[in-house]
């Protein structure tokens, strides 16, 4: 008799947001390194729990992987925009060296979404469920926008 215990699978892996965002991270894998990796893998940079952003000094500029973990973070917001509302989102994101910048995300001549960022060294989230609802919210700002200017998101 097998005592083997089954781990539950969390449901918010089940989302749209968070297997965009494996879709974006897989993207970012030139060399195949994240084959066999499960959803939570490939996402734990994302995870930066008290005692991760505690190693992670106050100062400090932004390496390549997290420049690219920002981006697909907002590409990923881009894609559920376009999925929502049907028109293409593009995100731009600029950021100084020292990891300060600005993100828009514009759909036709509108600006769906602004967001200033500063200390982008320590981009994370407490956990993927705040992730998400940190993307639910952008959404919901974005969706909201464009239904009010519907003219100008056209364009």
């Amino acid at each position: 008799m097998s005592t083997e215990a089954t781990v539950a699978r969390d449901p918010i892996l089940d989302t749209d947001f968070i297997k965009e965002m494996v879709r974006q991270m897989r993207a970012l894998d030139t060399y195949g390194s994240y084959n066999g990796w499960t959803p939570e893998k490939i996402l734990d940079p994302y995870v930066l729990t008290k005692e991760r952003k505690a190693k992670i000094p106050l100062i400090g500029d932004p390496d390549e992987e997290t420049l690219a973990r920002v981006k697909a973070f907002y590409n990923a917001v881009a894609v559920l925009i376009e999925k929502e509302c049907g028109l293409m989102a593009v995100p731009m994101v600029h950021l100084t060296h020292e990891g300060f910048g600005r993100v828009l995300i514009t759909v036709g001549k509108l600006v769906a979404l602004d967001r200033t960022l500063r200390d982008v060294h320590r981009f994370g989230f407490e956990s993927l469920s705040k992730m998400k609802t940190e993307a639910d919210k952008m959404l919901t700002v974005a969706i909201g926008r464009i239904g009010e200017y519907p003219v100008v998101a056209g364009l």
